[in-house]
C-alpha cells in the first residue's frame, strides 16, 4: 500500500515556497517519504503593518502551528529567526538543518561606503537600523517591509538607494546579482538563528518526530540554540536591536557573540563567549547576564 504524501505547510511567498522545496526534496532523499507542499497564509502575509509593531516575532508562525495542530499540515518549515523563543504548547522544534550563510547583505550598485551622503537605505529590522546608522550615521534609514522582490523593486523604481536582506534568502531565490555587499559579523551581527531553518510537528506525533530528526545537524542546533538563548533571557523580539552569531571553532569549541545596540546607532555593548557545544543553552545565559550587567536594558528601550 501507497503511504500519503507528508504534507509540509509552507507560507506562499518566492522565499517560503522555495526553502520548503529544498526541505522537502532533502527528506525524500534521505527518507523516501514523499512530501507535498500546503501553502497558508499566515497574519504577518496579510497585514501592512511593520513587523515590529505587528509585535515582531511569530507574525509569521502562529498560523503554521495552527494547521499543525488542526491536523491539516504535518508539519511546517520557518525561517529560524522568525521563531519565538518560547516554547509553543503541543509543537515540536524537531530539526535544524545545516545552517545556511547568516550574514545580512547590502543590495545595491556598490559597498556600504560607496553611497551617497545622505543615501536611502530600506529596512524593516530594527536590529539592522541600529548598526546601519553604527556605521554610516549620515544614511537615511527608511522602514519598510514587504517579501524579496517588492524591496528589490524599491531600488529599481529608484525609491531607494539600497536594501538590506538576508544574503541566505538573496541565494534561495537567485537574487545574489543585486548584492552590492556582504556584512561579516564584525560590521553587522546577524539576528539569532538567521540562516538556518527550522522544522515544526505535533509533540504528540512520534512516528514524524522519528522520521524529520533525520535532518536535525547538531552543530547548527548548538550554535542557534545559544543564540536563542541570548534573545530569550533579554526578552527581546525582532522589534529590538539585538544580534548574535556563534559558530563551532575546530568542531570542538562553540564560539559566541553578542551585541545590543541604541537605535541611534551611538551606543553598543558587544560581548564574546565561548564554551562546549552541550553548554550552548548555558553560554547563551551567562553572556545575557553579561550584557544586563553592563546595562543592555537601556540601549535595548526602543522609542
Amino acid at each position: 500500500m501507497t503511504q500519503s504524501p507528508l504534507r509540509l505547510g509552507t507560507r506562499k511567498s518566492l522565499m517560503a515556497m522555495t526553502q520548503s522545496g529544498l526541505v522537502a526534496d532533502a527528506l525524500t532523499e534521505a527518507t523516501g517519504h514523499a512530501v507535498e507542499l500546503v501553502g497558508v497564509t499566515t497574519e504577518g502575509d496579510v497585514s501592512k503593518a511593520l513587523l515590529a509593531q505587528m509585535g515582531g516575532t511569530g507574525v509569521f508562525v502562529n498560523g503554521l502551528r495552527e494547521k499543525i495542530l488542526s491536523g491539516e499540515v504535518d508539519f511546517a518549515v520557518h525561517s529560524l529567526k522568525d521563531l519565538p523563543t518560547a516554547p509553543a504548547e503541543g509543537i515540536a522544534l524537531v530539526a535544524i538543518p545545516p545552517r545556511n550563510d547568516p550574514r545580512d547583505a547590502l543590495c545595491a550598485p556598490g559597498k556600504l561606503g560607496e553611497l551617497p551622503t545622505g543615501a536611502r537605505v530600506g529596512t524593516g529590522s530594527p536590529r539592522r537600523v541600529a548598526q546601519l546608522r553604527a556605521l554610516r550615521p549620515d544614511l537615511d534609514v527608511v522602514a519598510i517591509r514587504g517579501n524579496a522582490d517588492t524591496r528589490l523593486g524599491k531600488i529599481a523604481s529608484g525609491e531607494l538607494d539600497a536594501v538590506v536582506l538576508a544574503h541566505a534568502g538573496l541565494v534561495r531565490i537567485g537574487r545574489t546579482a543585486e548584492i552590492g555587499e556582504v556584512f561579516g559579523p564584525d560590521a553587522m551581527l546577524p539576528a539569532p538563528g538567521q540562516g538556518a531553518l527550522a522544522l515544526e510537528c505535533r509533540a504528540d506525533d512520534a512516528r514524524l518526530l522519528n522520521i524529520l530528526r533525520v535532518l536535525d545537524d547538531p552543530a547548527t542546533r548548538a550554535a542557534v540554540t545559544a543564540e536563542r538563548t541570548v534573545l530569550a533571557v533579554l526578552e527581546a523580539g525582532c522589534s529590538a536591536p539585538v544580534g548574535a552569531y556563534a559558530r563551532l571553532e575546530d568542531g570542538q569549541e562553540l564560539s559566541l557573540t553578542a551585541a545590543v545596540v541604541s537605535v541611534d546607532g551611538t551606543r553598543q555593548i558587544r560581548l564574546t563567549a565561548s564554551g562546549h557545544p552541550e553548554r550552548a543553552e548555558e553560554l547563551g545565559r551567562d553572556l545575557a547576564a553579561r550584557l544586563f550587567a553592563e546595562g543592555a536594558d537601556k540601549l535595548m528601550e526602543v522609542p
